[in-house]
């Protein structure tokens, strides 16, 4: 019994988001078609982006970037859950669990660190217009652009690394519908508590080192906007920044109540509900948010689906 208990773990199996049989079907269509949305809004709109030269400035440069980050989030997670939702039993190697994790929290950090940017960007425009064209040049936008990827990029490799100090023998069974560290803790029979807290430092320190920066930026932009003589530039004023907010809510809001707030991980449905909203909802709202509004890039838009 105590070989058999000792037996290493090399597979996963996930039990995904429910076990009735009869929401299985409508799920897999539910999220098939809030999958395709998603890539169809995000990769549209780099394209969009790329396409009308008008699009080529710094605001822009980052929106395509949080698109990229959004459709790769999305991507490293939704076909294999709908492919888990029709087939409980397939496994996933500890490899491609690695993978999947690290994919994930690759773009997540990046989206961190572009959202930040992006308030930054909102605060020059709004609060020094005249100055906008010398402090947002497009070296200081690749350059912006290009450390948010590569802190992205190096960020989840602490945490993959990390993971590999783990073995795993009490059980092949993630209650969850991907990858998700901490749910990997609570399977492992190393003491995960170095892993731990590793992820809490780093989550903490990300989030409110970004989050600080969004509300310093916003805080100052509405100050700028409160000032402002014409109804007409605040009411623009106020719904760029409002869509901006609603996004950085939701998003920071479910990544907090994940992986910072007290007896993180306990709550096996609370945690697939928080993920749900940072892994396929945000990805899938953000372009909307943030062009459906936008009358450049709906022009854009209009002058495609006319040629």
């Amino acid at each position: 019994m105590a070989e058999e208990n000792m037996t290493l773990v090399i597979g996963f199996v996930f039990t995904g988001l429910t076990d009735l049989p009869g929401l299985q079907v409508p799920l897999f269509l539910v999220f098939l078609v809030i999958y395709l949305t998603t890539m169809v809004g995000n990769l549209g709109l780099i394209f969009l982006i790329w396409k009308d030269p008008h699009l080529h400035t710094p605001m822009y440069s980052f929106l395509g970037s949080l698109a990229f980050a959004d459709a790769c989030c999305s991507s490293s997670v939704t076909p294999k859950m709908l492919v888990n939702i029709l087939d409980k039993s397939q496994m996933m190697s500890l490899c491609e669990c690695m993978a999947q994790y690290y994919v994930f929290g690759s773009s997540a950090t990046t989206e961190c660190f572009l959202l930040v940017v992006m308030a930054y960007d909102r605060y020059v425009a709004i609060c020094n217009p005249l100055l906008y064209p010398v402090v947002m040049s497009d070296r200081l936008c690749t350059w912006l652009i290009s450390a948010s990827c590569a802190i992205g990029f190096l960020h989840p490799i602490i945490h993959v690394g990390l993971l590999f100090r783990l073995s795993f023998c009490r059980s092949n069974i993630i209650h969850h519908f991907y990858c998700e560290i901490l749910q990997l803790f609570t399977i492992s029979c190393t003491d995960p508590s170095i892993n731990a807290l590793v992820v809490f430092i780093f989550a903490a320190f990300i989030q409110a080192f970004t989050f600080m920066g969004i509300i310093v930026s916003y805080t100052c932009v509405l100050f700028a906007i409160l000032r402002k003589k014409s109804e007409k530039g605040r009411s623009k004023a106020f719904s760029t920044c409002g869509a901006h907010l609603l996004s950085v809510s939701l998003f920071y809001g479910t990544l907090f109540f994940m992986y910072v707030r007290p007896g993180s991980g306990q709550d096996q449905y609370q945690d697939k509900m928080y993920s749900l909203f940072y892994t396929i909802i945000i990805p899938l709202l953000n372009p909307f948010i943030y062009s459906l509004r936008n009358k450049e890039v709906l022009g854009t838009l209009r002058k495609i689906i006319k040629i």
